[in-house]
């Protein structure tokens, strides 16, 4: 429940033993190793080199492998489901990975891969070729004459090419006008296949006059015989160049058999790639390596163990340089923990600051479940992310998340009467009596009463805000900040309310001036004391300012008025698909179906689209309203060296 404390240490491991360590640590994923860059070894110690070697054949084989894998998942029939989609790694079991990472068939299998891509390739272009040659050639296939003869003569020259047939008449007149000659041997697509002879003295003028009606010349170089000829020899070529691609396609599937073969293997080799790169960027001597890194306090004890095992290598604490940043990790309990993705999508606390995670998971479950106000929308919810925890592999907490904000929606909803907004109302009215014992109020009929709970928990956050930021101020030991910064604006914002609440008769009235001194009080503290820099014109210039500032915090508040706005918005869609659905189902023959349609179709998008807002909005408030009143963020992430899969999720036995 809060920020875990990392421990420097140093292993100096013998070259021999470093690989095999790394690989162990790698297996543990509980130290992060700094390059040769960061470490401060290498600034004490600037002599120190770094391995030379890089491991280029490895890089390479993941590149074969990876051009592998891509040819070949385009012949797997793999299934396109939902739950495919959740659970897109394949589950391997240790002893199948170990059979596959130590197999000798893999080079002959990815050699086969390649050469059947190229070969595909390659008749695949043959393919577009002879077909665009067939295509070229079908409107000359009623010539008689062979095309290597068509061409310039003596005294004439003959042109083969397409005419648009519109103007085509046009065409021919001019033609006739110039001398020349035009027979059509084909129509094909709007077009005229011709032929067109005209004495050589006039080919000039002839070659402009069909350039201005479009003509498309027919190229017949290295052509010889007749079309018809032609088109029966490219036709048996494409016959069998289509064959030959069948017979490609079939061995390309035969070997996707081979494909998680393959995918193991890239995980390995990555994993591999990764020690060997963590391995050659460490500084080093020349026989033996440095592994400066970053372990938290509760794995220390492990990582010790874990280096005692290799003889050549050793471990110690080292202390952190001042100007070192220190790399974070938050910890959590398990209902907390999933709302470590609010605190992760802001950026990680540095290492001296709290967590925000365990304030903001109350706040935001809450708060999501004010703006959709529907137990019904929360029971689709929990059924939903139940399935998604269920069926979907690696990170959860988002779904972990989502269920327990589904469950103060339930709760909220049932406060509020909202049931698929007034369901329970229209359709069965025999459960409005239970309904009605479970509200505490309808947002609808008395929407000032959402209106103040919304102030009143936006105040409450707001408050606790500054309560956190005054306790960890306290613990830091930085006493005059908690006291001029923390505890002023606590006793002064505090007192305001509580002194207009008396003076409105909510709270006693001798209660009060006695609030209203604590008011000023703390305000000439904040006048004067928070900013503690500078000459005093400067300390008073910007007391005033801050103390000025204190009418952001009225825009904090109503800030949170959202929370209303969205589930006031939510009840009201609702309400309308149940009013169109309701008259749908007057309609004669199709009315109940309608009516059923218009029912799940309109609450569907009415969730999605409030149920992303409730996010979003909800999002919104703890990062503008709530985290700057304790918490910057910005911290470096912890980034332990671990074994990751993409293709494959290795199940221990």
């Amino acid at each position: 429940m809060a920020v875990a404390q990392m421990v420097k240490v140093i292993i100096v491991s013998h070259r021999s033993q470093a690989s095999e360590l790394l690989e162990a640590l790698q297996h543990e994923g509980i130290c992060q190793i700094l390059n040769a860059e960061e470490a401060m070894v290498s600034r004490d110690l600037p002599e120190l080199i770094t391995l030379a070697e890089k491991p280029k054949d490895i890089q390479q084989l993941l590149d074969s492998l990876g051009k592998s894998i891509t040819f070949l998942k385009n012949y797997t029939e793999s299934p396109k489901s939902l739950a495919s989609i959740l659970a897109p790694r394949i589950v391997v079991d240790e002893q199948v990975y170990n059979k596959v990472i130590s197999s000798k068939e893999i080079p002959g299998i990815i050699e086969q891969c390649r050469r059947c891509e190229t070969t595909i390739e390659k008749l695949k272009t043959e393919c577009e070729n002879l077909f665009g040659t067939l295509e070229q050639l079908r409107p000359w296939a009623s010539l008689q004459t062979p095309v290597e003869e068509i061409g310039r003569l003596q005294q004439t020259t003959a042109l083969a090419g397409l005419i648009p047939a519109e103007g085509f008449e046009e065409l021919k007149q001019q033609l006739g006008e110039l001398g020349a000659a035009i027979e059509i041997v084909d129509t094909i697509s709007g077009k005229y296949a011709c032929i067109v002879v005209c004495l050589n003295q006039n080919l000039s003028d002839l070659q402009k006059l069909l350039r201005s009606a479009d003509f498309e010349t027919a190229g017949f170089e290295g052509m010889t015989g007749t079309a018809a000829e032609l088109i029966k020899q490219n036709s048996k070529k494409l016959e069998q160049a289509q064959n030959q691609l069948n017979d490609e396609y079939k061995k390309a599937a035969s070997l996707s058999k081979n494909l998680l073969k393959l995918e193991i293997l890239h995980d390995h080799y990555e994993n591999l790639l990764n020690r060997e790169q963590t391995k050659g960027a460490a500084p080093a001597t020349e026989q033996a390596v440095l592994l400066e890194g970053w372990v938290k306090k509760g794995d220390y004890t492990r990582l010790e163990k874990i280096v005692s095992h290799f003889g050549a290598s050793s471990m110690g604490r080292i202390e952190p340089a001042e100007d070192e940043e220190i790399p974070v990790e938050i910890e959590n309990k398990n209902v907390i923990k999933p709302f470590e993705v609010i605190t992760r999508l802001y950026g990680m606390p540095r290492h001296f600051e709290v967590d925000p995670t365990v304030f903001l998971a109350p706040f935001f479950a809450v708060f999501f479940g004010l703006c959709l106000t529907d137990a019904g929308y929360g029971i689709v919810i929990l059924a939903v992310s139940i399935y998604f925890i269920r069926k979907m592999q690696g990170d959860k907490k988002l779904m972990w998340m989502l269920t327990i904000c589904s469950v103060a929606t339930v709760i909220a909803g049932a406060l509020m009467g909202g049931w698929f907004g007034d369901a329970v109302q229209k359709f069965i009215p025999s459960l409005e009596p239970l309904r009605q014992k479970m509200m505490w109020f309808d947002p609808l009929k008395y929407p000032l009463r959402f209106f103040t709970l919304s102030l009143i928990l936006g105040y409450i956050q707001i408050m606790a805000g500054l309560l956190i930021a005054f306790l960890h101020d306290l613990k830091r030991k930085l006493y005059i900040a908690a006291l001029c910064d923390r505890l002023s604006w606590l006793i002064m914002l505090n007192s305001v309310v509580a002194f207009v609440l008396a003076k409105t008769g909510k709270l006693p009235g001798w209660s009060g001036p006695i609030f209203g001194y604590a008011a000023l009080f703390s305000a000439a503290v904040i006048f004067l004391f928070s900013q503690r820099e500078g000459g005093w014109p400067a300390r008073l210039g910007m007391g005033f300012y801050n103390l000025f500032s204190a009418i952001f915090y009225i825009g904090d508040v109503l800030s949170y008025i959202r929370l209303m706005a969205l589930g006031l918005v939510t009840a009201g869609l609702a309400m309308a698909v149940n009013q169109i659905a309701e008259l749908a189902y007057e309609l004669p023959f199709v009315g109940l179906i309608a009516a059923i349609l218009i029912l799940i179709v309109g609450h569907l998008i009415n969730l999605a689209i409030n149920a992303l807002g409730a996010f979003v909005h909800t999002l919104r408030l703890q990062y503008a309203e709530f985290f700057p009143k304790f918490f910057v963020g910005g911290g470096l992430l912890f980034r332990p060296l671990g074994k990751d899969y993409k293709y494959i999720y290795l199940k221990k036995t």
